[in-house]
């Protein structure tokens, strides 16, 4: 999931495929595509109104290394839910942030993001993993999509803020950071 784009005729059908493997995986009424520098600040809204704390400066670095995805409502356009991902480590990828906006919610719209932030990690030789820390009422949602759950500890989490918040961990391609 690197930001760079490749412009010779190999990288742009990369490109292609990856969005059209993007869109196919989206609900009905959904396309789900990487973010680029103009949904900067439609991201942050959707982040901000699910109460997420996220800096712009880690949307700013997900955006331009390919790490952020949105999602679209067809009709409109309209940037409805956002996902941000950062490389804290080598080998990982890792949800930092997905959100959807309130009246789009329960339509699969969340899912359908963090399954292609998987996808895409699928297809990075650098990625091993795809971990993510959320909160105890997020476990179904997580170990639905594949992810393996546990408590999180200091170390997985340093805004752990206690013992309700867990850590997801789905390994990619059955490889794991060395």
């Amino acid at each position: 999931m690197s930001g760079e784009r490749n412009a010779d005729e190999a990288g742009e059908a990369d490109d292609a495929d990856d969005v059209d493997d993007l869109a196919t995986s989206a609900p009905d009424g959904f396309a789900i595509g990487p973010a680029d520098p103009d949904d900067r600040l439609d991201v942050l809204r959707v982040l901000d109104a699910a109460m997420l704390e996220t800096e712009a400066e880690t949307v700013d670095a997900a955006i331009d290394a390919g790490d952020a995805l949105v999602a679209r409502f067809e009709r409109t356009g309209a940037v409805v839910g956002a996902l941000v991902a950062t490389r804290p480590e080598p080998g990982r990828l890792h949800v930092d942030a997905v959100a959807v906006r309130r009246a789009r919610r329960g339509r699969g719209v969340g899912s359908a993001l963090v399954a292609a932030a998987v996808r895409r990690a699928e297809r990075d030789a650098a990625v091993a993993v795809v971990t993510a820390a959320f909160e105890a009422g997020l476990r179904d949602f997580y170990e639905g999509l594949g992810f393996a759950v546990r408590p999180v500890d200091d170390a997985d989490d340093t805004a752990a803020g206690g013992s309700d918040r867990l850590a997801g961990r789905a390994s990619v391609n059955g490889r794991e950071p060395t």
